[in-house]
């Protein structure tokens, strides 16, 4: 069996669907066997890290360094195809809610989530509500979709009208390199970061959804209480101040926190499980997630996340993590104390994550793809596709 597979994100492991390419196919190389694998890429590519030994195609598209936009469009609806009929590919898969509408094989797609389908906001432009129906349709004469948590299928199912039959939960998961490590192993990094005191951390985006303003004013509530940790905050802020990205960096110094909020931007990956273990609790309120990586990756280092309810979240952090109703700043101003303040607790939450985060693995998430790829080949359609078609 060859596949192929539009390995667009290669090169930006900041993004969920880099991540997701870049631990899923080294996870795979070893169930292959007789089979192949071939990614093909947009031209230019830059690293592409763990997949440096994956067979490449780069193709270039008319509209490069033109219009971002229909170059991404015509790649993945015109050049994909293409290559994958020059490589006589048996199935192919497009890792991210993008997926063709015609190909010479069957085609298998996982959609993280479909954020800009439930919450308007995120579908702002013209041109993105008409993508949004364009991969809206296209994932409906897709031959299998597959999706990361029981939460995201409900959406798929509801807003595209996706069968039974033709969708597939298969979970991530953290790292290897994400687990529990002694004060010794983790200070040196922390410490390198600049980060001097015990801390709570936020690793993640600054759009809406997930909600940093209100922890920000959460942690305002909360900080007379606890006057030995600081604020952490990772990932790299907002360009531009705006309703949907707001900056928090503006936030900060109208609460007066600048003394006990700091930033660190963009964190190398390396970094990360050192960053996760050295803190008393993650803080991660978003409201919605396909799956929620960074708490399943913070479980798997041994610390406890405070997250909200309603969302894929729960399913993730499982007894790992301490549910807050959304919207509810009090609440959550309530359990970062509590979290912070209650050993007890945080120790049994910890044990509780480290043990959850056991029923994850990326040999597991590759398994079922193979199996995904392999029904797809067989034929496994399923119930015939629906002719609803979403408006964004």
């Amino acid at each position: 069996m060859r596949v192929a597979i539009n390995a667009t994100f290669a090169d930006q492991e900041t993004t969920g669907s880099g991540q997701y390419l870049r631990q899923l196919l080294p996870a795979m190389a070893p169930l292959l066997g007789s089979d192949e694998l071939v990614c093909v890429t947009p031209k230019p590519i830059g690293d592409v890290g763990s997949l440096a030994d994956v067979p490449r195609r780069a193709l270039g598209t008319p509209f490069d360094g033109i219009h971002r936009g229909l170059a991404k469009v015509w790649f993945e609806q015109i050049g994909f195809p293409s290559a994958c009929g020059d490589a006589k590919a048996d199935v192919a898969h497009v890792p991210y809610f993008g997926s063709p509408l015609r190909a010479p094989c069957p085609v298998v797609v996982t959609i993280h989530d479909v954020i800009p389908l439930r919450r308007r906001e995120y579908a702002n432009s013209p041109a993105v509500r008409a993508y949004m129906r364009l991969v809206s349709h296209t994932a409906r004469q897709a031959c299998l979709v597959l999706t990361d948590s029981q939460h995201s299928a409900r959406d798929i199912r509801q807003l595209l009208g996706i069968a039974e039959g033709r969708l597939r939960v298969v979970p991530l998961a953290a790292g290897e390199a994400f687990r529990p490590q002694t004060e010794s192993d983790w200070a040196p990094t922390v410490r390198e970061l600049g980060i001097e005191r015990p801390y709570l951390l936020y690793l993640g985006g600054f759009d809406r959804r997930k909600r940093v303003p209100e922890l920000l004013r959460a942690f305002a509530d909360a900080e007379r209480a606890l006057t030995d940790l600081d604020l952490v905050i990772a990932g790299r802020p907002p360009q531009n101040d705006t309703l949907l990205t707001p900056d928090p960096r503006r936030i900060v110094s109208e609460l007066g926190l600048n003394h006990r909020v700091r930033f660190l931007g963009w964190v190398a990956e390396e970094a990360k499980p050192a960053l996760y273990a050295g803190a008393r609790a993650l803080l991660f309120p978003s409201v919605y997630e396909g799956f929620g990586l960074p708490v399943l990756e913070s479980l798997a280092c041994g610390t406890p996340a405070v997250v909200t309810s309603g969302s894929s979240l729960e399913e993730v952090g499982g007894d790992g993590v301490l549910l807050t109703p959304p919207d509810d700043a009090n609440a959550l101003a309530r359990a970062i104390i509590q979290i912070s303040r209650d050993d007890t607790l945080r120790s049994e939450m910890s044990v509780a994550g480290l043990a959850h985060t056991r029923t994850f693995s990326w040999e597991r998430t590759a398994r079922a793809t193979r199996d995904a790829y392999l029904a797809a080949r067989e034929g496994g359609l399923g119930a015939p596709p629906t002719n609803r078609l979403a408006e964004p």
